[in-house]
């Protein structure tokens, strides 16, 4: 499936082969509260109610206001989310997203696009 850009422009959406969600936000992105609610909004259209697996490209991410952070929270179609970062400033919006918060499904960060994919696509989660 081709990727589909979310409301706002701020990234895009696909469901790939294996049925993993990938969601990519683009380079210097600062995320507010409506940009996640539109993620998540095109993330449920492309599942059509079904629960898939999803890796969240945050590697470029410049920031998460608190406001979209406490967006994290409300469940979507993602059974699990892997997120997915290359520098100290993912790790901690990471950290941020992950942290104090009752998260919807099972969440873990990585470096690795490779070993998150590998803990996606697991049949049980650790």
């Amino acid at each position: 499936m081709k990727p589909t850009t979310v409301d706002g422009g701020k990234g895009t959406v696909e469901l790939d082969a294996e049925e993993v969600l990938h969601l990519v936000w683009h380079p210097g992105t600062v995320l507010e509260a409506a940009d996640v609610h539109a993620a998540m909004a095109k993330v449920n259209e492309l599942a059509a109610g079904a629960e898939y697996p999803m890796l969240i490209d945050i590697a470029n991410t410049q920031a998460v206001t608190r406001q979209a952070r406490s967006v994290f929270s409300v469940k979507c179609a993602a059974s699990r989310i892997a997120l997915l970062g290359s520098n100290p400033v993912s790790r901690v919006i990471a950290n941020f997203a992950m942290a104090r918060r009752t998260l919807p499904c099972p969440t873990r960060f990585f470096t690795s696009r490779d070993e998150a994919m590998s803990w996606l696509l697991q049949t049980t989660v650790p």
